[in-house]
Formats: C-alpha cells, sequence, structure tokens
C-alpha cells in the first residue's frame, strides 16, 4: 500500500496512544469500583480521572487533525453498507471518546468532588455537587463505556477481518512502523 494511502504518522501515533490509554483507563476503572475504600482505591479514582482528561485532550487534538487531513480512501472491494457501517462506527467512536470522559467529569463534579490532573491543578468545576444527578450520570458513564467496549471490539473485528480474510489493505492504513 503506497504511503498516501495511509495516515500520517502522526495520526497513526495519536490513535494507538489513545486505544492504549483507553483500555488502561477501562481496566482500571472495573478493578477500583470493586475495591473497598482504601488510599489504593482513591489514588487508583485519581489515575483513571487523569487517563480520562488526557484521553479527552488527545482525541481533540486528532479529531482536529483528522478534520484538517483527508483520510486515505477505503479498499475498492467494500460495498455500500460496509463504508456505511465504518463511517458510522467511527462517527460513534469519536462521540463516545468524548461522552464517556466528559460523563466521568460531570459524575466527579455532581458527587462533590474536584478533578484535579496530574494533581497538579483543578479543572473547573461546571456544576454544583448534586446527589441527584450524581447517579444518572454514574449510570450513564457506565453504559457509554459499555457501548464504547462494543464498538471498539466491532472495530477490532472488522480491522482483522480485512486484514486476515479480504486481505485488502485497510489494516496497514493505520499500522505503525510500515
Amino acid at each position: 500500500m503506497a504511503a498516501t494511502q495511509r495516515y500520517s504518522n502522526f495520526s497513526i501515533a495519536l490513535h494507538w496512544l489513545i486505544a492504549v490509554l483507553i483500555v488502561i483507563a477501562f481496566i482500571l476503572g472495573n478493578i477500583m469500583v470493586d475495591m473497598r475504600i482504601s488510599p489504593s482505591k482513591l489514588q487508583y479514582f485519581s489515575y483513571h480521572k487523569w487517563l480520562g482528561v488526557t484521553v479527552l485532550g488527545f482525541v481533540a487534538i486528532r479529531l482536529i487533525s483528522r478534520l484538517l487531513s483527508k483520510a486515505p480512501p477505503y479498499p475498492t472491494n467494500m460495498g455500500k453498507t460496509q463504508l456505511l457501517a465504518a463511517n458510522g462506527t467511527h462517527i460513534l467512536l469519536y462521540v463516545l471518546m468524548f461522552a464517556v470522559p466528559l460523563s466521568g467529569y460531570f459524575y466527579t463534579l455532581a458527587a462533590g468532588y474536584p478533578v484535579v490532573y496530574l494533581g497538579l491543578f483543578e479543572l473547573p468545576v461546571l456544576i454544583a455537587p448534586n446527589p441527584e444527578l450524581k447517579g444518572t450520570l454514574k449510570e450513564l458513564h457506565e453504559i457509554l463505556n459499555k457501548v464504547m467496549l462494543v464498538l471498539v471490539l466491532l472495530h477490532v473485528a472488522a480491522a482483522l477481518k480485512h486484514h486476515f480474510y479480504d486481505k485488502d489493505g485497510l489494516l496497514n492504513r493505520m499500522r505503525p512502523g510500515r
């Protein structure tokens, strides 16, 4: 696949960095919710929030980069339904990469806790503590995470299908170091 048919090295690096951070945040989130209250649990919550804020920042950069540069073309063998599914999944993933961290941020604020990024500075408090809203935002955060997990698994499965079954070079658009 020619170099012009690949995303830029910058976009590829951001894609994989964001993917790794999301996986770590997801695993950490699942571990911490089952822990008993302890200094370790509180530290894990901080790490989880830091990861969320970092993902949000990197996704904003990635979206701007994506809007400013043309994506490489899809393989010509992809039908209209596959193209619609691919584009729809990508759009939903972007929406979720914003919605998941933002729902966690607002859940934290509704619970009455500030978000202190990297332990260095407090992010703006955009809503006052609200016990009624806290439960709704917590549930929303959990649901959005589950939806994102399903879409990420679908995204990975589709990429692997294209690579191993269709052998159409689609995965090479985002493979690092090629």
